[in-house]
């Protein structure tokens, strides 16, 4: 009950940080704080600055990098982490014992529970950052999938112009999320949205409507299982095929060939994107596979036996990409590409470099594979 007790308390307070007229040389806001807070900051070395006035507390560390901080006489409590990955970062504190979220960082879903997180700044990189051009929207679009009853909601992203230009269609990739997130990762975690307002303005990518939906990875189950269903997330193909794809098709202004199709995902949404792609080529002309350590399903049986027969696969698949981070292990893509390449399947490799299994991987590698779609 004590800690109980002590963290409402924190609660009250440590939404406040403690307010001073300087900081510490070199360093700003975090973008990702919430309106008005200072803190977390950080400096031109990546580091980032935690100051939290808790005076009841006995102990605060930050997840990142398990960084204990450091109480003065006052109960501030402070602390510098050490350089961190450009990037995003889900992050905790724990107090007490307790992992509570951080009041002045907004949150977002991912690792299965709403989690704080910060953005830090990559020197020279902005492709994702939020730019005095024309915007897309993403909306939200309600839907019933009729395989399972059951209404659901997919995020839409429209390009620039959408609504003014009434006669033109566009190509469609539906983009797929990882474990532990659900649909609102590529928008929020992923920026998806700027990238594609930043490369379309810059006249490097296709406008193209992109849909986001909850591949029934977030918790670790999804809808109730076909009778030959393996994997927990393996029933989310019915949906996109029945009913998400037909449902987009008939509520948007598409193109609904399979060479202005694609489909791409990361981590386990790449997993499902080498599910539903090999199963339903008719449909996808443009796969990616970003970070993905299984489900590659190999040159021998793979996609109906076409991997063993390069100019047929090559007439069914305008682009197959394969990414990961120079961090994680070759299974992730190194791999998958090297056996491509011996079989003689065209594809695109792009290892993202000095990144892990994280969200800056995924920024870039949806950064590249946009610009290689829909290309005549």
């Amino acid at each position: 009950m004590k800690n109980v007790f002590l963290i409402i308390t924190f609660l009250g307070v440590i939404s406040s940080y403690a307010q001073e007229n300087t900081f510490p040389e070199g360093t700003k806001p975090a973008s990702t704080n919430v309106i008005g807070a200072q803190y977390p900051r950080i400096d031109s070395e990546r580091k980032a600055y935690f100051r939290i006035n808790a005076p009841a507390a006995d102990s605060i560390s930050v997840s990142l990098g398990n960084l204990a901080l450091t109480k003065d006489e006052k109960g501030v409590w402070t602390g510098v982490t050490k350089p961190l990955d450009p990037g995003f970062h889900y992050y905790t504190l724990k107090i007490n014992g307790v992992d509570v979220d951080d009041p002045n960082s907004e949150t977002f879903y991912g690792m299965s529970r709403i989690a704080s997180g910060i953005e830090i700044p990559e020197d020279g990189v902005d492709f994702y950052d939020i730019k005095d051009v024309p915007h897309g929207n993403i909306e939200s679009h309600w839907y019933l999938a009729k395989s399972t009853g059951n209404m659901r909601l997919a995020y839409v992203y429209t390009p620039p112009g959408y609504d003014k230009n009434t006669k033109e269609r566009y190509p469609v990739l539906y983009l797929q999320h990882g474990m532990g997130e659900d649909r609102r990762a590529w928008g929020n975690q992923g920026r998806a949205n700027f990238i594609l307002d930043n490369l379309i303005a810059e006249g490097k990518a296709k406008p193209m409507i992109i849909v986001m939906e909850d591949g029934g990875i977030a918790q670790g189950f999804g809808s109730p299982k076909r009778p030959q269903d393996k994997n927990f997330w393996d029933s989310f193909e019915d949906i996109m095929i029945k009913d998400l794809i037909p449902n987009i098709d008939s509520h948007y202004r598409t193109l609904s060939d399979s060479s202005h199709r694609a489909i791409a995902g990361l981590s386990l949404g790449g997993t499902q994107t080498y599910q539903i792609s090999q199963s339903n080529l008719d449909k996808f002309g443009n796969i990616g596979i970003f970070s993905a350590p299984f489900g590659f399903p190999g040159i021998e049986t793979g996609y109906n036996g076409l991997l063993k027969k390069p100019e047929e696969f090559a007439k069914k698949v305008k682009l197959f990409y394969v990414s990961m981070g120079s961090k994680e292990g070759a299974r992730s893509g190194r791999s998958t590409h090297e056996e491509l390449d011996k079989a003689g399947i065209k594809n695109v490799y792009y290892e993202a470099p000095g990144t892990a299994h994280e969200f800056q991987t995924w920024r870039k590698s949806l950064y590249g594979f946009a610009q290689l779609l829909f290309k005549d």
